[in-house]
């Protein structure tokens, strides 16, 4: 084993003992991520940041090169690609450093004392110049949401906004169901009764309460009608 890889291999083993949350990104100790920290006493305290670091086969003798996973406002970290202006890193790099320099000294140092005359954002470097109370309103704002522990909490709270709201919708429509079906409940029944049109057209007189008319049937008008003619036969028998 040569000697950089076993520099690789020591340097990253005192970096985990030293409480850094290390991730590997292969199988191989050369590539991994690094939470870092913001520093007390900066406007970037409380954020917690993933810096990817490549060791090159030349290190210790050629500086690592980092950059931010997450998004960070700051005029020496180019907001797109999260790459690093950092003198010590790019051009007084020394053997004698190691891993653990980087993430205790470099970083808190570039996060505590912007150099705004060497920027990477112009954007962030012109902001702190002309007005740093809203530059550093406006890391607290990004700090915000490029935080994973403080993204996760909201996201938390919003899906359990967005449920609560579903049962209060849920609720507000069972409600509303709930007084159509009570409503349509409560209609009067139609009447049973039937129509006068029907009545007179088709029902008996008796059956609508009127008195019946008297009709003789045909029967009763044939007996009649026989007993005349019986009462003429007898008085033209008489002498």
């Amino acid at each position: 084993m040569s000697s950089p890889s076993k520099r690789r291999e020591m340097d990253l083993m005192k970096l985990m003992m030293s409480d850094y949350k290390v991730e590997l990104i292969n199988d191989g100790m050369q590539e991994f991520y690094v939470h870092f920290n913001g520093p007390n006493e900066s406007p970037y305290h409380g954020g917690v940041w993933r810096i990817r670091v490549e060791l090159p086969d030349a290190y210790p003798y050629k500086s690592p090169s980092i950059g931010f996973v997450n998004k960070i406002y700051h005029p020496n970290v180019d907001e797109m690609s999260g790459s690093v202006c950092l003198d010590v890193i790019n051009q007084t790099w020394s053997p004698m450093f190691d891993l653990v320099n980087v993430f205790e000294v470099f970083l808190p140092q570039l996060l505590l004392y912007p150099n705004p005359s060497d920027p990477l954002n112009g954007e962030a470097a012109a902001l702190m110049m002309r007005d740093k109370p809203a530059y550093e309103q406006r890391v607290k704002g990004i700090l915000s949401l490029s935080n994973p522990e403080q993204c996760s909490i909201l996201l938390f709270l919003l899906l359990y906004i967005d449920i609560r709201l579903l049962h209060s919708v849920v609720d507000v429509f069972s409600a509303l169901h709930f007084n159509l079906i009570c409503a349509h409940l409560t209609l009067p029944l139609p009447s049973l009764a039937p129509q006068p049109e029907y009545c007179e057209k088709y029902a008996k007189p008796e059956d609508i309460g009127a008195a019946p008319e008297e009709e003789s049937s045909d029967e009763e008008l044939s007996e009649d009608e026989y007993e005349s003619l019986d009462d003429e036969m007898a008085g033209q028998a008489d002498p």
